[in-house]
């Protein structure tokens, strides 16, 4: 892909139908727990991207196989039954915020010594509340630069019945992790989660998939989560579109004035992201719900006050709508944003300030308030999210240009591709 591409408005308002690929979160979701049954398991119609192929390398040097079935989107994975091959390995990960926390967790099933370590980004990216909670489980374990981020070395012994807890106000991704290795521990777990959650849906999902796989799991209590050592059974999973690319069409159909349907998504859906439709709605738009789908139309947009940390990956793509309202618009609740891909807080007062917009940052978020743009260069970070919700924004906007458009390869290789598409099939 170029170094840059311009993105160019387009004549009216676009209107189609589109269906996004397979979930990230429920890829590798469903990959570590097909990984960890005992069994074959078909996951289908997963997603090809770099996040999901740094998992399957890594669950391969892991000892655990998949081969392809019919498409590259169907796979077939062999289980370890909860108890990790390989003595040793040496996991890369990039910038996989999912991948190095579930599978720094399902190493503690092994055992043996593992060492997962990924980009300089990762090496920025909290992990020491994960660390920790392992280490209260027995692991040994730690990080090796003493900075509480990757690169982490697990000197495994496998997992024992336990109650153990974990901090959740930096992601919610620890406890997935450890929810993910519990059934396997051979007895009863407790995980209980200390502070403010953040990212709920995400657990609710955790939850969701562990389950489809046979996995005893309840929440005794508000963040408190138990499992009984039953373990996985491999099985047939079908992944979900995911709801985080689709945010980016539903705005397209905001900004435009457009009529979007996405398809393979409805009220439904295990994904939290699902969500901004109904932020939308509070802008302006119209949202039509169907059993396998949503539709979104636009129309005359208002700036609104949202609390966002249960969706807070489509605060960007809320962020490129807002310019386009009446009013200004606050995002609130998302101070964990900071610890992503990039700061995606600061990114995004930088880049919409480049457009001659006037935001305010927050220590939780930030204020866009409306007015005239000018053309820019819109810098990306290495983060996929940022490329694409400033690709949204250029679709009215003249002058939007993308710097470094490849990261979108990060959970959404084709982005650009069906983008243009829908654009193409409204003119």
């Amino acid at each position: 892909m170029p170094a840059t591409r311009e993105i160019h408005p387009v004549s009216g308002p676009i209107r189609g139908t589109i269906r996004p690929p397979g979930s990230k979160s429920l890829t590798n979701r469903a990959l570590i727990v097909a990984a960890l049954a005992r069994g074959t398991s078909h996951v289908r119609n997963l997603l090809h991207s770099d996040d999901t192929r740094v998992m399957l390398e890594s669950l391969a040097r892991l000892g655990i196989q998949g081969s392809a079935e019919r498409n590259e989107s169907d796979l077939r994975v062999t289980g370890c039954g909860g108890r990790i091959p390989a003595t040793s390995a040496e996991l890369w990960l990039e910038n996989s915020g999912t991948s190095i926390r579930f599978l720094t967790a399902a190493c503690a099933l092994g055992t043996g010594t593992f060492r997962l370590d990924g980009n300089a980004r990762m090496r920025e990216r909290p992990i020491a509340p994960l660390v920790d909670a392992l280490a209260g489980w027995g692991v040994d374990i730690g990080c090796e630069l003493g900075t509480g981020c990757p690169p982490v070395r697990v000197r495994a012994q496998g997992l024992r019945p336990a109650a153990i807890q974990v901090a959740g106000e930096l992601s919610s991704q620890y406890l997935s992790a450890l929810m993910m290795a519990a059934p396997c521990a051979g007895g009863e777990v407790t995980i209980q989660v200390s502070g403010p959650l953040v990212s709920r849906p995400y657990v609710d999902m955790t939850v969701e998939v562990m389950r489809a796989f046979g996995a005893v799991v309840q929440e005794q209590q508000s963040g408190t989560f138990q499992t009984d050592g039953t373990g996985y059974q491999g099985t047939d999973y079908d992944v979900e579109p995911d709801a985080s690319a689709a945010s980016y069409f539903m705005a397209a159909a905001a900004v435009t004035g457009g009529d979007v349907t996405i398809a393979g998504l409805s009220r439904k859906s295990l994904q939290g992201d699902i969500g901004l439709a109904e932020v939308l709605e509070q802008m302006g738009c119209r949202v039509t719900w169907r059993p396998d789908a949503v539709r979104v139309e636009g129309g005359p947009l208002r700036g609104i006050d949202v609390d966002m940390n249960a969706i807070s990956d489509t605060a960007q793509t809320l962020a490129a709508v807002a310019p386009f309202a009446q009013g200004p618009t606050r995002i609130r609740n998302v101070a964990h944003m900071r610890h992503k891909e990039t700061d995606r807080v600061a990114a995004l007062v930088t880049e919409l300030s480049r457009l001659g917009l006037r935001v305010e940052e927050h220590a939780d978020g930030l204020t866009i308030h409306p007015g005239p743009m000018r053309p820019a260069i819109i810098k990306t970070y290495d983060d996929h999210r940022m490329a694409m919700s400033f690709a949204v924004l250029g679709l009215r906007q003249p002058g939007v240009t993308i710097a470094d458009p490849g990261c979108t390869s990060k959970t959404y290789p084709e982005y650009f591709a069906d983008l243009e598409r829908l654009c193409e099939a409204t003119t």
